[in-house]
Protein backbone atom coordinates (compact mmCIF):
# COMPACT_ATOMS: atom_id res chain seq x y z
CA UNK A 1 0.00 0.00 0.00
CA UNK A 2 1.15 3.57 -0.99
CA UNK A 3 0.40 6.95 -1.23
CA UNK A 4 -1.25 6.65 -5.08
CA UNK A 5 -3.45 4.54 -4.67
CA UNK A 6 -7.10 4.97 -4.18
CA UNK A 7 -9.21 5.24 -1.08
CA UNK A 8 -12.67 4.25 -0.26
CA UNK A 9 -14.03 6.35 2.26
CA UNK A 10 -18.24 6.55 2.87
CA UNK A 11 -19.71 7.23 -0.32
CA UNK A 12 -16.77 7.86 -1.98
CA UNK A 13 -12.91 6.78 -3.76
CA UNK A 14 -10.49 9.11 -3.82
CA UNK A 15 -7.72 8.98 -6.41
CA UNK A 16 -4.88 9.10 -3.99
CA UNK A 17 -4.04 9.04 -0.37
CA UNK A 18 -2.56 12.39 -0.03
CA UNK A 19 -5.14 13.79 2.00
CA UNK A 20 -4.65 18.09 2.49
CA UNK A 21 -4.98 18.80 6.26
CA UNK A 22 -7.60 21.47 7.23
CA UNK A 23 -5.21 25.02 7.94
CA UNK A 24 -6.60 28.43 9.17
CA UNK A 25 -5.46 31.38 6.51
CA UNK A 26 -7.32 34.09 7.64
CA UNK A 27 -8.34 34.87 3.77
CA UNK A 28 -12.14 35.87 4.55
CA UNK A 29 -11.58 39.39 5.34
CA UNK A 30 -15.46 40.57 4.45
CA UNK A 31 -17.87 39.34 7.24
CA UNK A 32 -16.62 35.91 7.36
CA UNK A 33 -17.73 35.13 3.41
CA UNK A 34 -15.24 32.91 1.52
CA UNK A 35 -13.90 34.60 -1.62
CA UNK A 36 -12.49 34.15 -4.90
CA UNK A 37 -9.13 34.02 -3.49
CA UNK A 38 -9.80 31.22 -1.64
CA UNK A 39 -11.16 29.37 -4.08
CA UNK A 40 -8.32 29.90 -6.88
CA UNK A 41 -6.35 28.38 -3.61
CA UNK A 42 -8.07 25.63 -2.94
CA UNK A 43 -8.86 24.33 -6.49
CA UNK A 44 -5.00 24.67 -7.12
CA UNK A 45 -4.67 22.14 -4.72
CA UNK A 46 -7.23 20.15 -6.20
CA UNK A 47 -5.03 16.71 -6.89
CA UNK A 48 -5.29 15.84 -3.45
CA UNK A 49 -7.04 12.79 -3.06
CA UNK A 50 -9.07 14.77 -0.41
CA UNK A 51 -9.32 18.53 0.63
CA UNK A 52 -10.19 19.39 3.92
CA UNK A 53 -11.08 23.06 4.51
CA UNK A 54 -9.58 25.32 7.14
CA UNK A 55 -11.98 25.25 10.83
CA UNK A 56 -15.25 27.16 9.49
CA UNK A 57 -17.06 28.54 12.61
CA UNK A 58 -20.63 26.90 12.67
CA UNK A 59 -22.07 30.38 14.61
CA UNK A 60 -21.25 33.78 15.77
CA UNK A 61 -20.31 32.27 19.18
CA UNK A 62 -17.85 29.95 17.21
CA UNK A 63 -15.35 33.04 15.73
CA UNK A 64 -11.93 33.00 17.68
CA UNK A 65 -10.04 34.66 14.70
CA UNK A 66 -9.91 37.68 12.69
CA UNK A 67 -11.03 36.58 8.85
CA UNK A 68 -11.83 33.23 9.16
CA UNK A 69 -14.94 31.18 7.00
CA UNK A 70 -18.15 30.83 8.59
CA UNK A 71 -20.72 28.51 7.19
CA UNK A 72 -24.12 29.47 9.36
CA UNK A 73 -25.21 32.92 6.46
CA UNK A 74 -26.52 32.52 3.24
CA UNK A 75 -23.95 34.83 2.19
CA UNK A 76 -20.81 32.13 3.44
CA UNK A 77 -23.01 29.52 1.26
CA UNK A 78 -22.54 31.30 -1.74
CA UNK A 79 -19.50 32.40 -0.81
CA UNK A 80 -18.53 28.25 -0.30
CA UNK A 81 -20.21 27.27 -3.74
CA UNK A 82 -17.47 29.51 -5.45
CA UNK A 83 -14.90 27.13 -3.70
CA UNK A 84 -16.48 23.71 -4.24
CA UNK A 85 -17.21 24.44 -8.01
CA UNK A 86 -13.65 25.46 -8.58
CA UNK A 87 -12.52 21.73 -6.54
CA UNK A 88 -15.02 19.62 -8.63
CA UNK A 89 -14.52 21.50 -11.93
CA UNK A 90 -10.53 20.17 -11.32
CA UNK A 91 -11.83 16.58 -10.24
CA UNK A 92 -10.93 17.41 -6.76
CA UNK A 93 -13.30 16.18 -3.49
CA UNK A 94 -13.73 18.80 -0.80
CA UNK A 95 -14.96 17.86 2.95
CA UNK A 96 -15.67 21.23 5.04
CA UNK A 97 -14.07 21.16 8.90
CA UNK A 98 -17.51 22.36 11.32
CA UNK A 99 -15.60 24.81 13.96
CA UNK A 100 -16.22 26.42 17.16
CA UNK A 101 -13.38 27.47 19.28
CA UNK A 102 -15.19 27.69 22.72
CA UNK A 103 -13.18 29.66 25.18
CA UNK A 104 -10.02 30.19 22.59
CA UNK A 105 -11.69 33.25 21.96
CA UNK A 106 -12.33 36.68 23.21
CA UNK A 107 -15.21 38.86 24.30
CA UNK A 108 -14.48 41.29 21.60
CA UNK A 109 -15.36 39.08 18.72
CA UNK A 110 -18.83 38.60 20.67
CA UNK A 111 -19.62 42.55 21.48
CA UNK A 112 -18.72 41.97 25.18
CA UNK A 113 -20.22 38.30 25.65
CA UNK A 114 -17.93 35.89 27.27
CA UNK A 115 -16.50 33.44 25.40
CA UNK A 116 -18.20 29.58 26.45
CA UNK A 117 -16.77 26.24 27.24
CA UNK A 118 -17.53 23.35 29.28
CA UNK A 119 -16.25 24.62 32.93
CA UNK A 120 -15.11 27.93 33.44
CA UNK A 121 -11.62 27.41 33.08
CA UNK A 122 -9.04 30.21 31.58
CA UNK A 123 -6.60 29.14 29.35
CA UNK A 124 -2.91 30.29 29.87
CA UNK A 125 -1.47 33.29 27.63
CA UNK A 126 -3.08 35.21 25.22
CA UNK A 127 -5.25 35.28 21.82
CA UNK A 128 -5.48 38.04 19.13
CA UNK A 129 -7.85 40.45 18.39
CA UNK A 130 -8.50 43.35 16.23
CA UNK A 131 -7.24 45.40 19.09
CA UNK A 132 -4.17 43.60 18.99
CA UNK A 133 -2.35 40.58 21.34
CA UNK A 134 -4.81 40.54 24.75
CA UNK A 135 -4.91 38.14 27.81
CA UNK A 136 -7.27 35.08 27.16
CA UNK A 137 -10.77 35.32 29.68
CA UNK A 138 -12.46 33.36 31.56
CA UNK A 139 -15.18 31.70 29.35
CA UNK A 140 -18.98 31.19 31.04
CA UNK A 141 -19.71 27.06 31.41
CA UNK A 142 -22.51 26.07 29.18
CA UNK A 143 -25.98 25.14 30.34
CA UNK A 144 -27.19 22.26 29.45
CA UNK A 145 -29.64 23.70 27.18
CA UNK A 146 -27.28 25.99 25.59
CA UNK A 147 -24.93 22.63 24.76
CA UNK A 148 -28.07 21.09 22.69
CA UNK A 149 -28.11 24.33 21.04
CA UNK A 150 -25.21 24.30 19.68
CA UNK A 151 -25.31 20.38 18.62
CA UNK A 152 -28.10 22.38 16.40
CA UNK A 153 -25.89 24.83 15.30
CA UNK A 154 -23.33 22.09 13.99
CA UNK A 155 -26.70 20.16 12.14
CA UNK A 156 -27.44 23.81 10.41
CA UNK A 157 -23.76 23.99 9.31
CA UNK A 158 -23.41 20.28 7.98
CA UNK A 159 -27.23 21.49 6.03
CA UNK A 160 -25.06 24.32 5.13
CA UNK A 161 -22.02 22.91 3.91
CA UNK A 162 -23.97 19.83 1.28
CA UNK A 163 -26.36 23.36 -0.02
CA UNK A 164 -22.79 24.71 -0.91
CA UNK A 165 -21.29 22.10 -2.47
CA UNK A 166 -19.03 20.06 -0.36
CA UNK A 167 -19.08 16.15 -0.53
CA UNK A 168 -18.79 15.64 3.40
CA UNK A 169 -17.56 17.78 6.16
CA UNK A 170 -14.99 17.25 9.38
CA UNK A 171 -16.02 17.84 13.06
CA UNK A 172 -13.56 19.65 14.23
CA UNK A 173 -12.58 17.71 18.19
CA UNK A 174 -8.71 18.37 18.03
CA UNK A 175 -6.60 21.38 19.08
CA UNK A 176 -8.23 22.62 22.36
CA UNK A 177 -11.37 24.07 20.59
CA UNK A 178 -14.47 23.67 22.18
CA UNK A 179 -15.15 19.42 21.56
CA UNK A 180 -11.78 18.91 22.29
CA UNK A 181 -12.57 20.92 25.92
CA UNK A 182 -15.29 18.40 26.61
CA UNK A 183 -12.73 15.51 25.78
CA UNK A 184 -10.03 16.31 28.17
CA UNK A 185 -10.68 16.61 32.16
CA UNK A 186 -8.16 18.95 32.45
CA UNK A 187 -10.67 21.37 30.85
CA UNK A 188 -13.94 19.74 31.96
CA UNK A 189 -14.69 20.01 35.27
CA UNK A 190 -18.39 19.32 34.96
CA UNK A 191 -20.13 17.15 37.33
CA UNK A 192 -23.45 16.75 35.32
CA UNK A 193 -24.18 14.16 32.34
CA UNK A 194 -21.26 16.17 29.95
CA UNK A 195 -18.51 15.70 32.64
CA UNK A 196 -16.76 13.16 35.46
CA UNK A 197 -16.40 9.89 33.65
CA UNK A 198 -15.26 9.68 29.76
CA UNK A 199 -18.19 8.41 29.27
CA UNK A 200 -19.82 11.64 29.65
CA UNK A 201 -17.26 13.56 28.97
CA UNK A 202 -17.40 12.14 25.23
CA UNK A 203 -21.31 12.69 25.37
CA UNK A 204 -21.20 16.04 23.37
CA UNK A 205 -18.94 14.63 20.34
CA UNK A 206 -21.05 11.69 20.14
CA UNK A 207 -24.09 13.75 20.07
CA UNK A 208 -23.19 16.27 17.41
CA UNK A 209 -22.03 12.77 15.27
CA UNK A 210 -24.91 11.52 15.80
CA UNK A 211 -27.04 14.83 14.90
CA UNK A 212 -24.93 15.67 11.99
CA UNK A 213 -24.87 12.11 10.50
CA UNK A 214 -28.80 12.01 10.70
CA UNK A 215 -29.30 14.97 8.40
CA UNK A 216 -26.46 14.62 5.79
CA UNK A 217 -25.12 10.60 6.26
CA UNK A 218 -22.63 8.98 8.38
CA UNK A 219 -20.72 8.25 5.16
CA UNK A 220 -20.50 12.04 4.29
CA UNK A 221 -19.26 12.54 8.02
CA UNK A 222 -15.30 12.60 9.19
CA UNK A 223 -14.21 12.82 13.19
CA UNK A 224 -10.82 15.08 13.67
CA UNK A 225 -8.99 14.53 16.78
CA UNK A 226 -6.04 15.24 18.79
CA UNK A 227 -5.41 12.88 21.66
CA UNK A 228 -1.53 13.88 22.30
CA UNK A 229 -2.36 17.55 21.50
CA UNK A 230 -0.94 20.06 24.10
CA UNK A 231 -2.24 23.35 21.97
CA UNK A 232 -4.59 25.71 23.34
CA UNK A 233 -3.30 25.36 27.00
CA UNK A 234 -4.57 21.41 26.53
CA UNK A 235 -3.89 18.27 29.14
CA UNK A 236 -5.37 15.17 30.18
CA UNK A 237 -5.02 12.62 33.17
CA UNK A 238 -5.25 9.35 31.06
CA UNK A 239 -5.21 10.27 27.04
CA UNK A 240 -4.39 6.50 26.09
CA UNK A 241 -6.93 5.47 28.17
CA UNK A 242 -9.40 8.19 27.53
CA UNK A 243 -8.75 8.49 23.44
CA UNK A 244 -8.90 4.81 22.55
CA UNK A 245 -12.44 4.38 24.04
CA UNK A 246 -13.64 7.17 22.31
CA UNK A 247 -11.84 5.89 19.09
CA UNK A 248 -13.63 2.58 19.81
CA UNK A 249 -16.89 4.01 20.58
CA UNK A 250 -16.75 5.87 17.19
CA UNK A 251 -17.14 2.13 15.53
CA UNK A 252 -20.41 2.90 16.35
CA UNK A 253 -21.11 5.57 14.10
CA UNK A 254 -19.81 4.52 10.75
CA UNK A 255 -18.04 7.28 9.81
CA UNK A 256 -16.65 8.17 6.75
CA UNK A 257 -12.82 8.33 8.21
CA UNK A 258 -10.96 9.33 11.58
CA UNK A 259 -8.65 11.87 11.42
CA UNK A 260 -5.90 11.51 13.98
CA UNK A 261 -2.99 14.19 14.89
CA UNK A 262 -0.52 12.47 15.60
CA UNK A 263 2.03 13.48 18.54
CA UNK A 264 4.38 17.00 16.88
CA UNK A 265 7.01 18.46 18.47
CA UNK A 266 6.03 21.24 20.00
CA UNK A 267 3.33 18.87 22.16
CA UNK A 268 6.56 16.72 23.16
CA UNK A 269 8.38 20.13 23.91
CA UNK A 270 5.55 20.82 26.15
CA UNK A 271 4.89 18.31 28.16
CA UNK A 272 2.62 15.75 26.11
CA UNK A 273 1.13 12.43 27.21
CA UNK A 274 2.08 10.95 23.61
CA UNK A 275 -0.71 8.77 22.96
CA UNK A 276 0.77 5.94 20.58
CA UNK A 277 -0.97 6.07 17.28
CA UNK A 278 -1.19 2.02 17.20
CA UNK A 279 -3.60 1.99 19.97
CA UNK A 280 -6.12 4.34 18.53
CA UNK A 281 -5.78 2.22 14.75
CA UNK A 282 -6.23 -0.69 16.40
CA UNK A 283 -9.16 0.87 18.48
CA UNK A 284 -11.06 2.27 15.60
CA UNK A 285 -11.85 -0.13 12.63
CA UNK A 286 -12.68 2.46 9.71
CA UNK A 287 -10.66 4.31 7.73
CA UNK A 288 -8.09 5.90 9.84
CA UNK A 289 -6.21 9.10 8.21
CA UNK A 290 -3.39 10.73 10.49
CA UNK A 291 -0.68 13.89 10.02
CA UNK A 292 1.73 14.82 11.92
CA UNK A 293 4.34 16.74 9.87
CA UNK A 294 5.13 13.66 7.91
CA UNK A 295 7.39 13.21 4.83
CA UNK A 296 6.45 11.23 1.44
CA UNK A 297 8.58 8.51 3.36
CA UNK A 298 7.75 8.29 6.84
CA UNK A 299 3.88 8.53 5.48
CA UNK A 300 4.47 5.48 2.77
CA UNK A 301 6.00 3.92 5.69
CA UNK A 302 2.77 4.18 7.70
CA UNK A 303 0.55 3.13 5.33
CA UNK A 304 3.32 -0.12 4.34
CA UNK A 305 2.69 -0.63 7.97
CA UNK A 306 -1.00 -0.91 8.23
CA UNK A 307 -0.80 2.48 10.46
CA UNK A 308 -3.10 4.31 8.59
CA UNK A 309 -4.87 4.43 5.48
CA UNK A 310 -4.50 7.67 4.58
CA UNK A 311 -1.82 10.81 5.18
CA UNK A 312 -2.76 14.31 5.46
CA UNK A 313 -0.36 17.16 4.97
CA UNK A 314 -0.12 20.54 6.26
CA UNK A 315 2.60 23.01 5.46
CA UNK A 316 3.79 20.78 2.49
CA UNK A 317 0.56 21.74 0.81
CA UNK A 318 0.98 25.37 1.47
CA UNK A 319 3.86 25.97 -0.34
CA UNK A 320 3.68 23.01 -2.68
CA UNK A 321 -0.16 23.21 -4.40
CA UNK A 322 1.03 19.83 -6.42
CA UNK A 323 2.48 18.08 -3.84
CA UNK A 324 0.83 14.75 -5.28
CA UNK A 325 3.00 15.39 -8.50
CA UNK A 326 6.11 16.60 -7.08
CA UNK A 327 5.67 13.74 -4.88
CA UNK A 328 5.08 11.54 -7.95
CA UNK A 329 7.66 12.55 -9.37
CA UNK A 330 10.75 12.68 -6.15
CA UNK A 331 10.82 16.48 -7.16
CA UNK A 332 11.85 19.13 -4.48
CA UNK A 333 9.80 20.45 -2.23
CA UNK A 334 9.14 24.82 -2.08
CA UNK A 335 9.75 25.69 1.25
CA UNK A 336 6.65 28.23 3.06
CA UNK A 337 7.00 31.39 4.24
CA UNK A 338 5.37 31.72 7.74
CA UNK A 339 5.31 35.50 7.88
CA UNK A 340 1.93 34.77 5.27
CA UNK A 341 0.43 32.11 7.13
CA UNK A 342 -2.21 34.67 8.35
CA UNK A 343 -2.25 37.38 6.18
CA UNK A 344 -4.94 39.05 4.25
CA UNK A 345 -3.76 39.22 0.54
CA UNK A 346 -2.77 36.48 -2.42
CA UNK A 347 0.91 36.43 -1.27
CA UNK A 348 2.52 33.49 0.11
CA UNK A 349 -1.25 31.73 -0.34
CA UNK A 350 -1.90 31.24 -4.26
CA UNK A 351 1.33 32.58 -5.29
CA UNK A 352 3.76 29.21 -4.73
CA UNK A 353 4.94 28.03 -8.22
CA UNK A 354 4.17 24.53 -9.32
CA UNK A 355 6.61 22.61 -11.57
CA UNK A 356 5.29 23.74 -14.51
CA UNK A 357 5.51 27.10 -13.64
CA UNK A 358 9.18 27.03 -12.74
CA UNK A 359 10.13 25.16 -15.78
Amino acid sequence: MHLFLPLKIGKYTLKNRIIMAPMTRCRSVDNNIPNDLMATYYAQRASAGLIITEGSQISTEGIGYPATPGIYTDAQVEGWKKVTEAVHEKDGKIFLQLWHVGRISHSSYHNGTPNVAPSAIKPSGQIYTFEGMKDFETPKALSIDEIKKIVQDYVSAAKNAIKAGFDGVEVHGANGYLIDQFLRDGTNHRTDEYGGNVENRARFLFEVIEAVSAEIGSDRVGVRLSPSGTFNDMNDSNPTKHFEYICHQLNNFKLAYLHVIDALEGDIRHGANVVELAVLKDAYKGVFITCGGYTKVKANSLLEKHQADGVAFGTLFISNPDLVERFKTNAKLSEADPSSFYTQDAQGYTTYPTLQNES
